[in-house]
């Protein structure tokens, strides 16, 4: 089981699609949690939530018109294990959050998606949360369909974490999990 050692409190990271990146391009980023995971005493990071934030690198904004030259897809995904610049599939026990931004630019009309949440998929009896061990998260963003636009896209994820205490037993079967798809 595990034991809440403090309250919810956010991590965040942020990646940029450089502009006039080519459909297919891949940009990674980390999160550090050297600081909160500890093997000796079986403190992990617990994931209780992940925002994903798509804005237009040059004002901030939302308006989608800038984001790419043609109708794009744009995914972000988090991972506890590096997968190098690529995206895994969702039945890689690594990945922590997924989500495509799909813009449509002829019509200026943008769908976000979160197609995968840490409450939903964390390890086994652990439910509640994503449980890492490890002591860094990868942050994968890239676009399909076209190029991005001269503005360029900023990727953001924003995660809900709070640190917990794990049991042995527990550690290992995470530890175990989390390298299983190496």
């Amino acid at each position: 089981m595990t034991k809440s050692m403090t309250g919810s409190f956010y991590l965040t990271e942020a990646i940029d699609l450089p502009a006039g990146s080519v459909t297919g391009t891949r940009v990674t980023g980390t999160i550090d949690l050297s600081a909160y995971v500890n093997v000796p005493t079986g403190q992990a990071i617990a994931v209780e939530s992940c925002d994903l934030v798509f804005q237009n690198t040059v004002n901030l904004s939302g308006d989608v018109s800038g984001f790419s030259t043609g109708d794009v897809g744009i995914t972000l995904q988090v991972v506890d294990q590096n997968p190098g610049a690529v995206f895994v599939r969702a039945d890689n026990h690594s990945l922590v959050a997924s989500g495509t931004l799909n813009v449509d630019a002829t019509n200026n009309v943008a769908t976000h998606t979160s197609d995968l949440y840490p409450d939903n998929f964390g390890p086994a009896n652990m439910s509640e949360a994503f449980l890492v061990v490890n002591d860094t998260l990868f942050i994968t963003a890239g676009s399909d369909g076209t190029s991005i636009s001269a503005d360029g896209v900023s990727v953001s994820a924003r995660l809900r974490c709070r640190v917990v205490k794990l049991s042995t037993k527990d550690w290992m079967a995470i530890a175990i999990q989390s390298t299983a798809d190496q």
